[in-house]
């Protein structure tokens, strides 16, 4: 399947169940992109060391605004700091569209496309809160 550059491409060319992936997730994942791929009708690589956060959140938005599409999912390595904030997008896409379409997050690793909660998501936010749960592990 063929991958577009979502900052490079008009909002009103995404449409369908649309797969946005760290654009180094299939040199690095090759296999649990395949997977993921097969799900969707197009797929965007979006690399956040070359795009702030806030313009990909900017066009998303637009991009919903099209209504052309029916669901977002979000893909990226793991253990990647600038691929972790692809799934900072739906939140920041809620505060500004409470009414958006389903929206999905995979992390990639050896054991193939992971499906990452929300919770989870959440929780990466917040280091104070990962503090204590790992002291709490630690006992």
């Amino acid at each position: 399947m063929q991958i577009k550059p979502l900052m490079e491409t008009n909002v009103y060319s995404l449409r369908g169940k649309v797969l946005i992936v760290g654009a180094c997730l299939r040199s690095v994942w090759p296999e649990a992109f395949e997977a993921l791929a097969a799900r969707a009708d197009q797929v965007y690589s979006l690399c956040l060391e070359n795009s702030h956060i806030n313009m990909a959140v900017t066009k998303l938005t637009a991009v919903l605004g099209t209504g052309q599409v029916e669901s977002f999912a979000f893909a990226s390595v793991d253990r990647s700091p600038h691929c972790t904030q692809l799934h900072y997008i739906p939140h920041e896409i809620e505060r500004v569209l409470p009414e958006h379409v389903p929206m999905e997050h995979f992390i990639c690793t050896e054991e193939g496309a992971i499906p990452v909660t929300e919770e989870a998501v959440e929780l990466s936010k917040s280091l104070a809160k990962l503090t204590k749960l790992a002291k709490g592990a630690e006992r």
